[in-house]
């Protein structure tokens, strides 16, 4: 068994590496042009370096449709850090334009012709990739995890590519849901983690959080609340503050035991594989470098104008 050290420390390893390649299916202009094409509006624009955004409808409604045709509400909760109604309306719009498994089919097909383009069909190391991905994600338990057994529903792509990113995408939602547990575990609320998260990630007070919907009196509120709590020193965190969101990463990074045990020595081979392609990607503008700090430079500037 590996020690708790080790652990965190290959859990975050493999999320750098997994991320860009996994999430660049949000910033991808093939994904995008998938969703127009079902009946979509238009993305919301560039972040730079060729990194689209998504119509904002298209993102919640197909990154939800792992879920079915699940009521509004029910993929507002499983999203956890975004403002419910802002998601349940997006949702609702989204099942009004298209049905969950055509729009599944269409965020698979953007996000692999996206990494096609990028990668190439057959990157180097992508059967080994695939082999070591199915290792790591069989022993995955689905209980309390919402977004990753919705996509463990739907059946592989045949195709390796498919099947890889597939795969890294159940991965990134696994990870997701175990850290939606560790915060509500730890007893915070899904204001509060935002503003904890943007502190521990160095950004300007409200930037980052902004984004997912939250108006400036339900940021108020979470604000006191911490602040009470003697985790944030006015805006920025205090040493408490820190202490207890390192714990919420260092107890979402034990949920990826099993995954980790299962490649055992071989995780160090898919990080270096799979960090190169997210690397080639970043370069190519698929997913934004810096990201948090992108849309914080992005938001300020929005609140400014307004």
């Amino acid at each position: 068994m590996i020690t708790d050290a080790v652990c965190s420390a290959r859990a975050r390893a493999l999320w750098a590496a997994i991320e860009p390649f996994a999430g660049q299916v949000y910033f991808s202009t093939e994904a995008n042009a998938e969703y127009t094409a079902l009946g979509f509006g238009a993305g919301r624009g560039s972040l730079g370096g060729g990194a689209q955004t998504s119509n904002r409808d298209a993102y919640n409604a197909s990154r939800g449709s792992a879920l079915g045709h699940a009521r509004d509400a029910v993929v507002a909760a499983a999203f956890a850090v975004f403002e419910p109604g802002m998601v349940a309306a997006a949702v609702e719009r989204g099942w009004a334009v298209t049905d969950p498994a055509s729009l599944a089919a269409a965020r698979r097909r953007g996000a692999t012709d996206s990494l096609r383009r990028m990668l190439g069909e057959e990157p180097e190391g992508l059967r080994r990739v695939v082999e070591l991905l199915t290792r790591a994600t069989e022993p995955l338990q689905v209980a309390g995890r919402p977004l990753f057994a919705g996509l463990c529903a739907i059946d592989l792509p045949d195709d390796r590519l498919g099947r890889a990113w597939a795969l890294a995408d159940r991965l990134r939602e696994y990870r997701g849901d175990s850290h939606t547990a560790a915060w509500i575990a730890a007893g915070f609320d899904a204001v509060e983690m935002g503003l904890l998260s943007e502190q521990r990630w160095d950004l300007p007070p409200r930037t980052y959080v902004y984004t997912r919907g939250w108006s400036d009196a339900q940021l108020d509120a979470a604000t006191r609340r911490l602040q009470e709590r003697r985790l944030l020193d006015g805006e920025l965190l205090s040493p408490a503050g820190r202490a207890a969101r390192e714990e919420i990463e260092t107890a979402t990074d034990r949920q990826l035991r099993p995954a980790l045990e299962a490649l055992g020595e071989d995780a160090d081979e898919l990080i270096c594989t799979v960090g190169r392609w997210s690397a080639t990607i970043q370069a190519a503008g698929g997913y934004p470098d810096l990201y948090g700090a992108q849309i914080a430079a992005r938001v300020a500037a929005q609140r400014q104008q307004a």
